[in-house]
């Protein structure tokens, strides 16, 4: 085909043609910094273990939120259960994964006979034990962080759900709070919200004893990944839809790179958000499998 002949033919046929010719040379590269956590790494180390011994293993809630690799897991023989059917088990095998548990789920182990996997991350537990100790000693608590996610749910436990969980400081406008409050965080919680909750609490006139409570390795995430999305023309985040760490992940990636695109699989993928000989970067969540980042790039240098 010659290029004078470029304008006999359609639109699709240009793009094959450029691409052929190479001008579709996308550079694709992963952030070395992405992908799962030390927490997320245990929980499926564990679960993997048990599941080459036994064939099978019961995790109460998504082991991680991210649907590929609980869908590689449960080809394995991982099987999602959920609180009200862990009443309904006996004398088995149940992971607890790594956004911890409220203490009513190891009361109901106890009483089922129920052996407990935990591989609860140690920030958490170590969050958790902070929210107990506060509580025991009367301290009104509230928590930053996202309503009905696992690891608020168990933090809320240690209070006998008495602390306050929000996750916009808005929530907190019509509300008739004490005097003196003692705030932390979810885990995986942006740390310039969290500050900036904490100076409009202080700037409101209560009484703060603000807790830093972010996990150092999500926070990290929070200073690299600006770095690492201005090198690139483009950047595709990979994550799943339900994590929490991912979205706040994916807006610090969108802030300093506009052109930043937010896929959970390959399929989500597509032509239009690509031009020749783009630079591509592509990061995820802590809970984002590395071997799912290496799919979505190959799929993009077959684009």
């Amino acid at each position: 085909m010659k290029l004078e002949s470029i304008g006999e033919i359609g639109v699709y046929e240009i793009r094959v043609y450029l691409c052929i010719m190479g001008a579709y040379n996308l550079k694709v590269t992963i952030d070395q910094d992405s992908g799962f956590c030390f927490g997320v790494v245990y929980a499926i180390d564990m679960a993997e273990e048990i599941l080459a011994q036994d064939g099978y293993l019961y995790c109460l809630g998504d082991i991680v939120h991210n649907d590929e690799e609980v869908e590689r897991l449960k080809a394995l023989g991982l099987r999602i259960i959920e609180h009200t059917e862990l009443k309904d088990l006996r004398n088995e095998k149940v992971l607890i994964r790594a956004h911890g548990e409220a203490p009513d789920t190891y009361r109901t182990a106890l009483e089922n006979n129920i052996t407990l996997i935990d591989a609860s991350c140690p920030v958490v537990l170590k969050l958790q034990n902070r929210i107990k100790t506060s509580f025991d000693q009367n301290e009104k608590i509230l928590i930053f962080g996202k309503h009905g996610h696992a690891e608020v749910v168990g933090l809320q436990g240690q209070t006998n759900n008495e602390a306050l969980v929000f996750q916009d400081i808005a929530e907190l406008d019509n509300m008739e709070l004490p005097q003196n409050i003692t705030l932390y965080s979810q885990t995986t919680k942006s740390m310039e919200k969290f500050y900036n909750v904490k100076d409009e609490l202080i700037a409101r006139g209560y009484n703060l004893k603000a807790n830093d409570t972010i996990c150092r390795q999500v926070s990290n995430r929070d200073k690299d990944l600006p770095k690492f999305a201005t090198r690139f023309d483009k950047i595709v985040f990979v994550s799943g839809k339900k994590s929490s760490n991912g979205k706040v992940l994916f807006e610090v990636c969108r802030k300093h790179n506009p052109n930043t695109y937010f896929i959970s699989s390959t399929d989500e993928l597509e032509l239009s958000m690509f031009s020749p000989n783009d630079t591509v970067g592509i990061a995820g969540a802590t809970s984002t499998p590395l071997w799912l980042m290496e799919q979505v790039k190959a799929a993009i240098e077959q684009l």
